[in-house]
Parts: C-alpha cells; structure tokens; sequence
C-alpha cells in the first residue's frame, strides 16, 4: 500500500523541479526595417523569427527613443541573434537599446540589447544617412 504513496510523492518532486533544466534554443531574426529620426527616433519593420527546434513566428517590429540623433535609413536583410531562450514566444516583447550610429549612403550597424534574461544582437547593412546618440526600446509582436 506504500507504493503509491511512493509513487505520488515522486510525481510532485517531478513536477516541482524548476524550468532550469530546460534547455536553451537557438533563435534567429530576418527582419527589415526603415525610420527617421529628428531628435525622436521611430523606425517599423517586419521579421520572421525561426529557431533550431522548428518554431517559425512572422512578426512586426517598432523601434522608438530619443537623444541627439538625426537621419533617415533603412535596413534590408537584417538578422538577430536570441540568447536565453528557452521558448520561441520568449523573444516577443520590448528591450531596451542604447546606440550610437553614424552612417551615409550605404552602411553598416550592429547592436545589442537585453530583455529580462533574454538577449538580442543585432546586425544588418544600411541605406541612408544618420548621426548621433540615441536610447530607447525595440519591441518585437506577433504579427
């Protein structure tokens, strides 16, 4: 009759083992993405984020801030590196981003932001003009 006492009481250890043992996923970002900025920086685009477990998830992408930063670009083949995840839908949502850029005609940019335990780097080549300093929040959702 033990048994399944036994065999109970290792049920909840199990299911009370924290997600740590989960293992990471690697996610990728293509995306594009055009803006301006005149003191107020905005940009939009759109994306696919694909990881190495088969999850594919189309989405949009907006990019505000603010600081001393004045341009207009656009970038086509950009791509994003996700570190910290362990679920595709972990990489939807705001980071915070902090740059500074500088960039005309054609160019190149690469950044990096966090979002909680997730991080987020980024790279692409550029069309346009830019200039400054600027800090602010990238927001990746479902589209």
């Amino acid at each position: 009759m033990h048994l399944p006492r036994i065999l109970l009481a290792g049920l909840i250890a199990l299911a009370a083992t924290p997600a740590a043992h989960a293992r990471d996923i690697d996610c990728k970002l293509r995306f594009t993405l055009s803006g301006w900025s005149a003191f107020y920086k905005t940009a939009q685009g759109t994306g696919t984020i694909t990881c190495d477990n088969g999850a594919s998830l189309p989405v949009k992408i907006s990019a505000k801030g603010g600081g001393i930063t004045f341009g207009k670009s656009r970038i086509d083949d950009g791509v994003g590196e996700f570190s910290g995840v362990a679920n595709i839908r972990e990489t939807l949502g705001t980071y915070v981003a902090a740059e500074v850029h500088a960039g005309a005609v054609k160019s190149g940019r690469a950044q990096v932001m966090t979002k909680g335990e997730v991080s987020l780097a980024l790279a692409g080549k550029g069309k346009g003009w830019d200039l400054g300093l600027a800090f602010g929040k990238f927001v990746i959702e479902p589209r």
